[in-house]
């Protein structure tokens, strides 16, 4: 914030906001960090939000956090992810979830599915993951 006395009554003030334009080299550095902070992929009933929350749970064999290893390409700022397999009960799912840890942790951050996968009993979804610097 810049700010300045004299320009009339009492002070002005002014910001500026500015959308930094990092290089391909630097998207893709800053996505292969991101990345590397987030071990295990989880599925999700409804919006995570910013803990988590709604996390999938139950079935036989039961749901459970996947492990996830994240590869960088090309320069562009994407880092794509292993696919992972998880075992669900009946219901719908509609976001996934980035984690540190197979249990507890700390939640990175989510997403929603492009678009709600609905389980009519046990079944096994398969999910794609990447991380994206824009």
């Amino acid at each position: 914030m810049i700010e300045g006395e004299g320009f009339g009554s009492p002070s002005l003030a002014h910001t500026t906001e500015v959308d930094m334009g990092f290089t391909p080299a630097e998207k893709e550095e800053l996505a292969s960090h991101a990345g590397s902070r987030a071990a295990y992929v989880s599925l999700h009933t409804a919006d995570p939000s910013t803990t988590g929350a709604n996390e999938a749970t139950g079935g036989s064999p039961a749901y459970a956090r996947k492990p996830v290893t994240f590869v960088a390409g090309s320069s562009d700022g994407v880092v794509s992810g292993t696919a992972v397999v998880f075992d669900i009960p009946a219901g719908t799912y509609t976001h996934i979830g980035l984690w540190d840890a197979v249990t507890a942790g700390v939640f990175r951050g989510g997403e929603a599915l492009p678009s709600s996968f609905v389980a009519a009993g046990q079944d096994a979804v398969a999910v794609a993951v990447s991380v994206t610097v824009s």
